[in-house]
């Protein structure tokens, strides 16, 4: 049996999908983010168990989603540096 590698340099390590996607429904909305993501999870009904669902099963989507995430850090960090 193998254990997890640390990954210190991976911002992802450790983040659920399940976090990654309620952390940006609070941050953009559904409608930003189906703009940004055109995919119908996020534009027709959305709701975290059917992108959830989705997103589990399509890895492009889920690269996608992701790297808005990852977007979506480097610009909190950025305004916590200009309020310090």
């Amino acid at each position: 049996m193998t254990t997890p590698q640390e990954q210190p340099k991976n911002p992802l390590h450790g983040i659920t999908l399940e976090r990654m996607l309620t952390e940006l429904v609070a941050h953009f909305g559904w409608a930003t983010m189906g703009e940004r993501i055109a995919i119908r999870c996020f534009t027709s009904d959305p709701s975290v168990p059917s992108s959830l669902k989705f997103l589990r099963k399509t890895p492009w989507a889920r690269e996608k989603v992701e790297g808005m995430y990852l977007y979506m850090l480097r610009e909190q960090a950025r305004q916590a540096r200009r309020g310090a």
